[in-house]
């Protein structure tokens, strides 16, 4: 396989069929899954992977963040339905339109804006509810909202097909965030049931996401939007499921020099870390350009032949040190295992978050675009991708 052997990402296509099979056991057979591949797959590689969801695994809903990545689906060629859950500027309508993508809609004048730049046919429509997450939607007392959507409905270029609504908390099992989700789900399917009885049929009605399908099963959400669960990674560490997830990707880099300093040598910019006796260090070929955090300096940790090598100073823009004086046999070559499982040990991207304070999804997100992408079926190699 022919890749720039520095750093590079493992993905694991069999380890995702596994998740989402998982997830499927677990929902309600009413809930159509809609993968949600947007931010290049959370980082892992959407050229490899929504192929192989629609090809191989039959999914048939895509969810994106923008036109953009909307548009990179339909020319690798997906055909299944995608959804843009963010903002398309209007003049791009007639992309849409084209493409036969679906844009989410956030409030009645955003919808005209669409319905004045679309010349060449409706625009497909889902319209967001706000029912407490306030990021974007349609907000107000049910009736006020049922009128807004009447609204849209009525404009000409476009057709309202669906409304959605998305959980502030639903990965939560706290009593407080329990009872706010449903306060969520009972506010959202009193705007649908509104609307049914003014006459308005929408073929879909869709409020579940990852954590949403499995703590908070509903049967009338037509659509289950499976995201970060579907890469391996839990909504909330703290919050424990009900099947064991396995982690789409790996990250890994190369030794590419061993040596022994004496006590009292200085580490890497900053002169945050000093030697206390003599010490065999290991520069790994990774640093915070490939989105590897330099929130790690001094208190992460790589995997090198099966045992935890601290890293030792500032994690550099393209490199980094580790301690491996007690590791045996380290030379240059080597792997370093930054994610992922070598031997009894392994390191998560949930564990790399708690280590810097944020979460599993932002790690894997950030692995940059420099890295190669190297894909894996059935624990072979098939191709390598770029996001």
């Amino acid at each position: 396989m022919n890749y720039l052997k520095r750093t590079w990402a493992e993905i694991h296509l069999d380890r995702l069929e596994k998740n989402l099979n998982s997830y499927k056991r677990f929902i309600c057979p009413e809930n159509e899954i809609m993968c949600v591949v947007k931010a290049f797959c959370y980082g892992h590689s959407d050229e490899a992977i929504c192929p192989y969801l629609e090809n191989k695994l039959g999914v048939r809903w895509f969810a994106v963040s923008n036109e953009i990545e909307a548009l990179r689906l339909r020319k690798m060629g997906i055909k299944g339905e995608i959804l843009i859950l963010g903002y398309t500027p209007p003049e791009a309508a007639d992309l849409l339109y084209e493409n036969n993508i679906i844009q989410a809609v956030t409030e009645y004048s955003y919808a005209r804006l669409l319905s004045q730049h679309s010349k060449g046919g409706k625009i497909r429509c889902h319209v967001a509810v706000d029912t407490g997450m306030t990021r974007i939607g349609v907000r107000g007392r049910t009736e006020e909202i049922c009128a807004e959507l009447e609204k849209i409905a009525a404009l000409p270029g476009i057709s309202l097909e669906g409304i959605f609504t998305h959980y502030a908390a639903a990965d939560s099992t706290e009593p407080d965030d329990v009872a706010y989700t449903k306060s969520q789900t009972d506010s959202f399917f009193k705007v649908y049931d509104e609307l049914c009885s003014r006459g308005l049929k929408l073929e879909h009605v869709h409020c579940l996401n990852s954590a949403g399908g499995i703590y908070h099963k509903n049967p009338r959400s037509t659509l289950a939007r499976l995201g970060i669960i579907l890469y391996g990674l839990k909504p909330c560490v703290s919050t424990p499921l009900p099947f064991e997830l396995a982690p789409v990707m790996e990250l890994k880099a190369a030794v590419s020099q061993v040596k022994t300093v004496e006590a009292g040598v200085c580490v890497s910019y900053g002169r945050t870390y000093k030697t206390d006796k003599p010490t065999t260090l290991a520069t790994v070929t990774c640093g915070y350009a490939d989105g590897y955090p330099r929130a790690l300096s001094n208190k992460g940790y790589v995997i090198i032949h099966g045992k935890r090598a601290p890293i030792t100073g500032r994690v550099c823009m393209d490199q980094f040190m580790c301690d491996v004086s007690d590791i045996e046999n380290v030379r240059p070559g080597d792997i370093a295992t930054l994610i992922g499982t070598d031997g009894e040990e392994s390191c998560t991207a949930d564990d790399i978050a708690e280590l810097t304070g944020t979460i599993g999804y932002e790690i894997v997100c950030q692995v940059s675009a420099r890295v190669p992408r190297v894909i894996y079926e059935n624990s072979n190699p098939v191709g390598v991708y770029y996001p």
